[in-house]
């Protein structure tokens, strides 16, 4: 499944930067079922239509 483009999707040079201040997977605790960038992209999605 490929993924639409949105004008509020992060483009690489924001998400290098955004990258390192979330936290990091860890051992412990359930493993991430989604990647983070489409988690923001999509929080930012919403947050541009309201």
């Amino acid at each position: 499944m490929t993924a639409l483009c949105y004008d509020t999707d992060l483009s690489d040079a924001e998400w290098a930067i955004l990258a390192p201040l979330l936290a990091p997977t860890t051992r412990r605790g359930r493993p991430r079922k989604h990647d983070l960038r489409l988690v923001l992209n999509a929080l930012l999605y919403i947050l541009r239509g309201r």
